[in-house]
């Protein structure tokens, strides 16, 4: 099975010399499992309910209640970021979504849900994940990410907390955090997170 339109391809068995591993790899300093070669591909319509299967598998009952999910009601995630990761044969392991909101009167993208199949986890698939899917917003024209989630994971990829950046209750604060993909992209940004409103 291809995968459609692939954008990325890393094979976790054969680092290069010339290629380091990044430091997002190198966190934690447990080694990484052997894998297979991993084909990152744009999410396609197709995909949608095999990578709603895996956030089933991969998050609590309920996700779906959190207030995050109320910011996306409506709403379709940012075309082209959204990616999946499979394997030679076509088998989902991993897939991160992104979605437009509003900081205030700015644009911003929220990063999530992002998951890798519990076969999967422990290869440094989740990293690579969001470093391609941040360059790849980069890309598009976008200045800020953020999400909520645990700082000690999300901090080696560069995010940090958010001071002044209201998520719908109930949401811990020290859970907001924000990532720049352009210089001081957050520098005096505040206010509230509202769902998308543009065309």
């Amino acid at each position: 099975m291809e995968c459609a339109d692939p954008v990325f391809a890393h094979d976790f068995r054969r680092p290069r010399a010339s290629n380091p591993a990044p430091d997002w790899a190198k966190a934690g300093g447990s080694r990484r499992k052997e894998s297979a070669l991993f084909t990152l591909a744009r999410e396609t319509p197709a995909d949608w309910w095999e990578v709603e299967a895996l956030y089933d598998l991969c998050f609590a009952p309920g996700r779906e209640a959190l207030s995050s999910y109320r910011l996306r009601d409506d709403v379709s995630p940012v075309d082209g970021l959204s990616l999946t990761a499979r394997d030679p044969e076509g088998i989902l392991g991993g897939a991160i979504r992104f979605w437009p909101v509003h900081v205030g009167r700015h644009d911003a993208l929220l990063l999530g849900p992002v998951a890798v199949h519990p076969t999967r986890q422990g290869e440094g698939l989740g990293g690579l994940l969001i470093q391609h899917s941040l360059e790849l917003a980069r890309d598009q024209g976008w200045s800020r990410v953020m999400l909520v989630g645990d700082a000690p994971y999300y901090s080696r990829f560069g995010f940090e907390k958010l001071d002044g950046v209201e998520m719908p209750p109930p949401t811990n604060p020290e859970r907001v955090l924000g990532y720049d993909l352009v210089p001081n992209a957050w520098e005096g940004i505040s206010g509230k997170v509202t769902r998308w409103s543009k065309g």
